[in-house]
């Protein structure tokens, strides 16, 4: 008695097979895979940073309840009440969300670039590059902000393409960026530091509060400049998200999928640059968000890699946190937000190398 056999489907007969937790969505003439997890961390991260925000409008010198907050909103607050929600601590509220989600998307871009969870701006020099150019701005000119922006701005780019011609030999390997991106912050944290003995006592004084990232004292003329160019960079990074998961697979695994492997890197790193120059320009350099932000994301997502708009949401939810510590652990007096970021920071990377260090023992 013989046994009828099903014929085996073809692959092409065979419903398409998506990982779990991820539904694929069409949006027009584009396929979207949207991962479940990575909306959810995102929205969940994003309302926290909001809900933190709030919270924070009512501390400070001035102790304000939630009604004085709602007639802020509804309008029929006064002028001092007003200028001391909106103008001040509002302000900054909105500067360290989008600056918090700058440094966490450009972090983001240098993890996937480098293929490492080290691969942070401020790991590899490019944070110490936008300071520097900032510091020669306040040497030779009258350092106006707009001067400073520019100054932080070109560091941050002429130090990202300085350390990928040094990287480059026959492409710009990861762990070569971070290598010599390591030994060029070296060199520009002596420069600066030397160059911080050449100014003024004022000046120097001021130059040394900002190093250390601080928020108090910005206002719209800082949070609005930072959130366009957020707005200009993040539709790029997101358009050639998918080329950078292709890419980390491999650069030969990326040129067979059709991604020009050097281009997108050196576009990625261009914009990466940008977005840590711009939150440099505005608040000072501001220590580990970059680091620490994508690799929470991935995790809370369990992302197979680092995603950028979950890395945006924590990154936002982690700075606008830590400027919330920084007004209160020694209240009434105010630490500057990097100090408490370069604390959790660190904190963080004992933890991260502690985990490569039992994975290298297993």
């Amino acid at each position: 008695m013989s046994t009828a056999v099903p014929a085996r489907e073809s692959a092409a007969e065979r419903p398409l097979a998506w990982p779990r937790g991820v539904v694929p969505t069409r949006l027009g003439p584009f396929s979207v895979r949207i991962e479940i997890g990575a909306v959810v961390v995102t929205v969940l991260a994003l309302l926290a940073a909001v809900a933190v925000g709030a919270w924070s409008l009512t501390v400070g010198d001035d102790q304000f309840g939630t009604e004085q907050v709602l007639e802020v909103l509804r309008g029929t607050a006064d002028d001092g009440t007003y200028r001391v929600i909106v103008e001040w601590r509002l302000s900054r509220i909105v500067l360290a969300i989008v600056a918090g989600g700058a440094l966490a998307v450009s972090g983001a871009l240098f993890q996937s670039i480098t293929r490492n969870p080290l691969g942070s701006p401020d790991i590899i020099g490019f944070s110490s590059g936008a300071y520097t150019g900032a510091l020669v701005i306040a040497l030779f000119t009258t350092g106006t902000a707009l001067q400073t922006s520019i100054g932080a701005l070109v560091g941050g780019l002429l130090t990202g393409a300085f350390v990928y011609l040094l990287a480059y030999k026959g492409g710009a390997s990861g762990m070569r960026i971070i290598v010599v991106g390591i030994g060029v912050s070296l060199f520009l944290s002596a420069a600066n530091t030397w160059m911080l003995t050449t100014l003024s006592l004022d000046e120097a004084v001021t130059a040394a509060s900002w190093s250390a990232g601080d928020l108090s004292n910005l206002g719209w003329g800082e949070a609005v400049p930072t959130f366009i160019g957020l707005a200009i960079c993040l539709p790029v990074a997101l358009w050639f998200a998918t080329d950078m998961r292709m890419l980390e697979m491999g650069d030969d695994s990326g040129r067979g999928l059709g991604v020009r492997a050097e281009t997108v890197r050196a576009l990625m790193l261009v914009v990466g640059v940008v977005l840590v120059s711009i939150v440099t320009a505005a608040a000072g350099p501001i220590a580990f968000v970059a680091l620490a932000a994508p690799q929470l994301a991935m995790r809370l997502a369990r992302t197979p890699g680092v995603r950028i708009l979950p890395s945006l949401a924590v990154g936002s939810l982690l700075l606008v946190t830590s400027d919330l510590i920084s007004k209160t652990v020694i209240a009434p007096n105010e630490l500057p937000v990097g100090v408490v970021t370069l604390v959790l920071g660190g904190a963080y990377l004992v933890w991260l190398l502690a985990g490569f260090s039992r994975k290298a023992r297993s």
